[in-house]
């Protein structure tokens, strides 16, 4: 039988088939030396590469809704989502397509009384029964859904503790709910039993074509707690990053942990009895 090097000797001149050798060689010593790759299963995405942000197209925002912005889209925490981010401080909510795309912002109206938390079963009481000092909008991270109340479409956020969000009400004229929204002091904006009331243009416009295919998540900053202590592995998109390691293994996940934050999620889209069955 002949060889392989006969075979290159008889259909090529010699200088050819030396020639192809050594290429087949230097290949073959190409490939055994390279290095291992990091097991994609273990890598944290927001560790590695540049960072993402997200894009908020010229129009301004405070900073604290540029690192969340940026720490959803980069870390991926939106699960392909379309979201929402509140800023109660600031009396503001801005809404981004799945991408990290602001689509709107607007005024909002929030909760009367500072805080991050709801009162436990706050969700059913009888309005009459909500003291001001209890009247919070809550921070965290929600997965929302479309619905309805006893009147109308809203946001539901957080159904066990019904907030929701929703075009601002006009029930009671003393509180000037209508005035209140297009205040430029924030301070004017603090008016509700925990729900977020925006414009009802905004609602219609941006809202509800955002979060119309089905669920979306809707982010609350927080005004007293610190930011970890509501998201846990937030963290500034910008900040130094860690780099693979020297034989090219997987990145090392501690400084930025894989998102995971618990999340609080409607457990229906209908009106329930107590504070559910009225918009506030």
């Amino acid at each position: 039988m002949p060889t392989a090097a006969g075979m290159f000797s008889s259909q090529y001149p010699a200088t050819i088939a030396r020639s192809l050798l050594a290429m087949a060689a230097g290949c073959l010593f190409a490939w055994l030396s390279l290095p291992a790759l990091a097991d994609e299963s273990i890598v944290d995405v927001s560790a590695g590469g540049a960072p993402r942000h997200a894009e908020f197209l010229g129009r301004a925002a405070p900073d604290s809704v540029h690192h969340m912005a940026d720490w959803v889209v980069d870390a991926k925490n939106n699960a392909g989502l379309p979201f929402a981010i509140i800023d109660k401080p600031d009396a503001k909510a801005f809404v981004f397509d799945k991408d990290g795309k602001l689509v709107g912002s607007a005024w909002v109206l929030v909760g009367l009384a500072p805080g991050d938390d709801s009162v436990p079963g706050i969700g059913t009481m009888p309005l009459t029964d909500i003291t001001p000092d209890i009247r919070t909008t809550p921070a965290g991270r929600f997965v929302a859904s479309m619905g309805h109340d006893l009147k109308s479409d809203v946001l539901w956020v957080d159904y066990a503790d019904a907030i929701s969000l929703h075009r601002v009400i006009n029930t009671n004229p003393a509180e000037r709910r209508l005035e209140r929204i297009v205040s430029d002091n924030p301070a004017e904006h603090r008016i509700s039993y925990g729900c977020i009331n925006v414009p009802a243009k905004f609602f219609d416009g941006v809202v509800k074509p955002a979060f119309k295919d089905g669920r979306g998540v809707v982010y609350i900053l927080p005004e007293v707690k610190a930011m970890r202590d509501v998201f846990p592995n937030y963290y500034d998109v910008d900040a130094p990053r860690q780099a693979p390691n020297a034989t090219g293994g997987a990145l090392i996940q501690a400084a930025y942990p894989a998102a995971a934050p618990e999340e609080r999620e409607p457990s229906a889209l209908v009106a329930r009895p107590g504070k559910v069955a009225a918009q506030q």
